[in-house]
């Protein structure tokens, strides 16, 4: 499987998009995704490591990769 499945790129094309104030991305991930905050930053933390998503979407994985190897360091 060489492409992505849809619901992998929906979690990356969210990424990419901005929210206004606190609660707004949470609410589109249940709204337009159907899934729990937990789950989606567990499958999205997953997409970070997968190469098919780094193909798909190199600026964003790139972008998310950098704040979660800084977020660890700060730990």
């Amino acid at each position: 499987m060489d492409q992505l499945a849809r619901r992998e790129q929906d979690i990356l094309a969210l990424e990419r998009r901005g929210f206004s104030g606190p609660g707004a991305k949470e609410r589109t991930i249940r709204e337009e995704l159907g899934l729990a905050p937990v789950r989606y930053y567990q499958l999205l933390n997953a997409l970070l490591d997968d190469p098919r998503a780094l193909a798909h979407d190199p600026v964003t994985v790139n972008r998310l990769r950098r704040i979660r190897e800084r977020r660890r360091a700060e730990r």
